[in-house]
């Protein structure tokens, strides 16, 4: 059942989550007006809801995501299934593909891909735990998980599984376990 209020509250803790991310952001109002990222989502959010509430609605949360896509350059299936707290940061040129689920707290960069690996129906998109962050242009592809507090550098093609806690690299990406805390990892594998 659609509830307006769950709505309210997971677009509040969208624009939340990118004040709160993006050390450029000098208020909610300039995130809630400029951002195409934090744009995309909201918009995902209302499709989402209208994909799940009928199948007549299908064609109605289509249209909203691919206008969503000639505004922002942000493609994301109403399928998908998006965690809380979702910011993707500048955002161009992002990909999220129908069967691809996105844990909470979750950070995107631009160019990055949740594709598939086949034109089978079924789940072809990847599982993303929480807290994960994914570099520019990174590409994770196929029905894989990525574990919980992952880091996937920029450019990295990831096609095997991530468990929690490494950092995915490289092409194909290589894992390797994080001994430091991941949040003070160097952004420059990131962006």
């Amino acid at each position: 059942m659609f509830n307006p209020n769950s709505l309210v509250q997971l677009l509040r803790e969208d624009l939340a989550a990118a004040v709160n991310h993006d050390p450029a952001a000098r208020s909610s109002l300039e995130v809630a007006i400029l951002y195409p990222g934090v744009h995309a989502v909201w918009a995902y959010r209302i499709a989402n809801r209208l994909w799940h509430k009928d199948p007549g609605y299908r064609f109605l949360a289509r249209f909203i995501s691919q206008v969503a896509r000639g505004i922002t350059g942000i493609e994301i299936h109403p399928a998908a299934t998006l965690g809380r707290r979702l910011f993707i940061d500048h955002g161009m040129g992002v990909v999220i593909g129908e069967t691809a689920e996105v844990g909470e707290d979750v950070i995107i960069f631009h160019g990055t891909t949740l594709g598939g690996t086949s034109m089978e129906k079924g789940k072809r998109h990847p599982t993303i735990g929480n807290r994960v962050t994914i570099g520019s242009g990174a590409k994770v592809l196929g029905p894989i998980h990525i574990g919980d507090d992952v880091k996937i550098g920029a450019n990295a093609v990831v096609v095997k599984d991530v468990p929690c806690n490494h950092i995915a690299v490289g092409i194909p990406a290589k894992n390797r376990e994080s001994k430091e805390n991941l949040h003070h990892i160097d952004p420059a594998i990131l962006i």
